[in-house]
């Protein structure tokens, strides 16, 4: 994570924008009053509103944290998928 006031992210627009990009690299602009903003990846907003959404739903998340536990001990298997044949 990367903090940065407005005045030098402004000077260094470009180079902020690609270590966000290509680095994964998360950008607080500081500004005044304590108003800091967040700048991250489109990519990376999208997985973390997607997270955000699993973790909403409680009978989700459990799900999900007993897959992984089954997982983890060696309690799930491993299936071929069907091949569907399109009909067109």
């Amino acid at each position: 994570m990367i903090a940065v006031n407005y005045t030098h992210l402004r000077e260094n627009m470009k180079s902020y924008m690609d270590d966000v990009t290509d680095n994964y690299e998360t950008v607080i602009v500081t500004r005044k009053d304590n108003k800091n903003v967040v700048m991250m990846s489109e990519e990376g907003y999208n997985n973390l509103m997607e997270n955000l959404h699993i973790m909403e739903d409680k009978a989700n998340y459990d799900w999900l944290m007993e897959s992984k536990k089954q997982l983890e001990e060696g309690l799930a298997k491993s299936h071929p998928l069907i091949q569907v044949e399109d009909d067109e």
